[in-house]
């Protein structure tokens, strides 16, 4: 098939997942488009790291790798990054499964040479069966899926979202890799942002770059239970915040926090509105909704200033990985 050659990276991490990494590769493996191979990077669980080698020892397209750097996704996607021998790299969630046409959009977009990242569209299947009526669909984010007010169609943006994203293996040699000490490294708190700031490094280091989505490459992200649950949605919207400050001190907050003024100034009222109204004609969950996106953003804007007073105390610590020295295919298998 003509064009560029895909690695596709699954970062896995614990046994509990098994079912959903299992479905992760198995629908790499019916992409319409084939990849080149799909690599599993596992964080620090040797027990996870031998039964995935034995699953799939004898399939040529898989490879399981251990995780060279420290624990966490940013150094997880950095050992696959140096381990993948496709012109494109892309991402998927261990616990997703991409539809058949999803590395067959990515690839279209490469089609212009300035273009570095491709990311797509995660729908949420929630455990229970049904999204729960407070949970506004402006902070589908919380659960790692695509939210309200981001652009349809394709479009170029800021920044791709991690768990649904493509990058040419060149823009990892003109920025570097993901940062660690910015995304889920072994943190409690479920932190984030590690994509969004290598976006914004990419951009800067290239100015020609042209960063897309397409909402075409859909995957379909798995909700669990306790995410459903307004507990998750404030711990996790506190620790944006935290990553939010951690981002802006590493690029600059003129362009750390460009997207999110103009969500919090106009998606997230206009979300009010609708839950007030909704509330006002007795449709379920009205209120809610509207109490939760307010409460989201105060939590979220009490994350972002606590974690700027932290790194003006020297509190933060991350380290961007040059990508060409770092492990090699045969340094970083298991």
């Amino acid at each position: 098939m003509s064009g560029p050659d895909i690695s596709v990276v699954v970062c896995v991490y614990t046994e509990d997942r098994w079912e959903d990494i299992l479905a992760a590769v198995s629908s790499v493996r019916a992409q319409s488009r084939p990849a080149l191979e799909t690599l599993l990077v596992v964080d620090h669980n040797p027990t996870l790291l031998e039964r995935l080698s034995r699953e799939y020892e004898e399939t040529e397209t898989v490879r399981v790798l251990a995780n060279a750097g420290p624990r966490g996704l940013s150094a997880g996607r950095n050992t696959g990054i140096a381990a993948a021998g496709g012109a494109i790299i892309a991402f998927l969630d261990d616990d997703a499964v991409a539809e058949r046409d999803w590395l067959r959009h990515f690839a279209a977009g490469y089609a212009d040479p300035r273009v570095m990242a491709v990311g797509g569209r995660t729908m949420p299947v929630w455990a229970s069966g049904r999204r729960p009526s407070w949970f506004p669909e402006e902070f589908d984010w919380v659960v790692g899926c695509t939210y309200k007010g981001l652009p349809e169609g394709r479009v170029q943006v800021r920044n791709v979202l991690g768990g649904n994203a493509s990058f040419r293996r060149t823009a990892f040699d003109a920025a570097g890799g993901f940062a660690t000490g910015i995304g889920r490294d072994g943190d409690k708190r479920p932190l984030g942002c590690e994509e969004t700031e290598l976006c914004i490094r990419l951009t800067r280091a290239r100015p020609d770059a042209i960063l897309l989505i397409d909402d075409r490459a859909v995957i379909h992200h798995r909700v669990p239970r306790v995410r459903e649950h307004f507990a998750y949605f404030r711990t996790r919207t506190y620790a944006e915040g935290l990553s939010k400050a951690l981002v802006a001190r590493s690029v600059g907050a003129a362009k750390g926090l460009e997207s999110e003024r103009r969500y919090t100034t106009r998606v997230l009222p206009a979300g009010v509105v609708r839950g007030v109204r909704d509330a006002v004609l007795a449709r379920p969950g009205g209120a809610g909704r509207a109490g939760a996106i307010v409460a989201g953003v105060l939590t979220a804007a009490g994350g972002y200033v606590l974690g700027s007073l932290r790194a003006r105390r020297g509190g933060a610590v991350f380290s961007v990985v040059e990508i060409g020295d770092g492990p090699r295919p045969e340094e970083a298998a298991a």
